[in-house]
């Protein structure tokens, strides 16, 4: 006779196997039609391919033409992301240990102020931030619109506030002793934070890194406001809108190109999973 903690287990197994299936099915049928022709996929979108090697062929039809620059987007989201990251990551420790280590009520406000940034929807601020990219080239004569470092700038508006909090979060079980040994042993400011404490934050950095990772390189309206679509800068997905035009979609190009897409980030994410558990904890038990 089962006890009820064997029925508990049973159920809960039970659940996480269906909510694994449900939430593999999307990439299933991404990686079983990016191997089908186009036609293939309206007779049978479910089926399993008649040639796998057909991925290959769209593939290769991704890469030649010239109207969707994939081999640029790629690089522009490189360029983006990369960018994106490091500033996110640098400039988020450093506000984030100063706040902590000012104990004022001045560094309380200013923390409150980046964190109201986690509870204002992107909707409310996406064309007063056109708006002010506009102000700002009539203004100083610098473009923001249809430019990399436009849409590094917004990124860093946008993922700064949650990088904050969780830093901020670790920062303050950091020991204020180990900063006073280094100072004592003539560590500038500079010093003390670049060498001493970002070393302890590898596990925040990591787990920022890979979070906002996986949303700037998948982000699609943030790109589209501030670069445009057909722009000469664009990225990975904005690259792949180009295949569903007014009146015909090459459903077999967009399944292998959100299947291209994917894969850089789910290499990533594999590699550095076991991070992002330990560092969202990090900080939570002193």
């Amino acid at each position: 006779m089962m006890t009820s903690k064997k029925i508990a287990l049973i159920i809960i197994t039970a659940v996480t196997v269906v909510l694994f299936l449900l939430t593999m099915f999307p990439f299933f049928i991404v990686v079983i039609n990016s191997a089908k022709a186009s036609l293939e996929i309206i007779v049978d979108p479910i089926g399993m391919p008649q040639k796998w090697s057909q991925i290959l062929v769209n593939i290769r039809d991704i890469w030649s033409r010239p109207s969707i620059r994939y081999a640029s987007s790629l690089f522009s989201s490189v360029v983006i992301t990369l960018s994106s990251l490091a500033t996110i990551s640098v400039f988020a420790a450093m506000a984030a240990w100063v706040l902590v280590r000012t104990k004022t009520r001045t560094s309380t406000i200013i923390f409150l102020i980046f964190i109201s940034g986690l509870i204002i929807p992107f909707q409310v601020v996406m064309f007063p931030l056109v708006s002010l990219f506009r102000i700002i080239r009539e203004t100083v004569g610098l473009p923001m619109l249809r430019t990399y470092h436009g849409m590094v700038i917004a990124y860093i508006g946008f993922g700064v506030p949650l990088a904050i909090f969780m830093f901020h979060g670790f920062i303050k079980s950091i020991p204020l002793e180990i900063e006073e040994a280094a100072t004592i042993d003539g560590c500038s400011k500079a010093q003390t934070f670049f060498l001493i404490i970002m070393p302890i934050l590898k596990p925040i950095f990591v787990t920022i890194i890979i979070l906002n990772a996986i949303w700037i390189w998948n982000d699609f309206l943030l790109p589209s406001l501030v670069l445009g679509i057909g722009q000469d800068i664009q990225t990975i997905p904005l690259a792949i809108q180009a295949f569903a035009g007014s009146f015909v979609k090459k459903w077999d190009l967009i399944m292998t190109a959100v299947l291209m897409a994917a894969a850089p980030i789910i290499v990533v994410f594999l590699f550095l999973q076991k991070h992002i558990i330990k560092g969202m904890v990090s900080g939570s038990i002193k």
